[in-house]
C-alpha cells in the first residue's frame, strides 16, 4: 500500500491538515513525536489507532514534501 493511501487531506478534519486516515491523527503529530526520539513502537504505544504503517506513510509524506519545497 502506498503512502498515499494511508494519508488524507480533508478540509474538515483538522483544518486540512495531512492526515492518517480514518483518524483524527495528523502527520505533524506523528512526525512530533518521532522528532521527540519516540520510536515507532513508542509512537504505537501512544497512538493505538495507527499501525505501523500509518507512521512508515506518514514519514514518506514528510520526506516527498520536503524533497518538493524550493531551495
Amino acid at each position: 500500500m502506498a503512502a498515499h493511501d494511508r494519508i488524507a487531506i480533508d478540509p474538515v478534519v483538522r483544518f486540512g491538515r495531512p492526515g492518517v486516515r480514518g483518524t483524527r491523527t495528523t502527520v505533524g503529530n506523528v512526525l512530533g513525536y518521532l522528532a521527540a526520539a519516540m520510536s515507532a513502537d513508542d509512537v504505537l504505544a501512544d497512538l493505538p489507532q495507527l499501525a505501523r504503517e500509518d507512521v512508515r506513510a506518514s514519514r514518506a509524506v514528510a520526506a516527498e514534501r520536503e524533497r518538493r519545497m524550493p531551495s
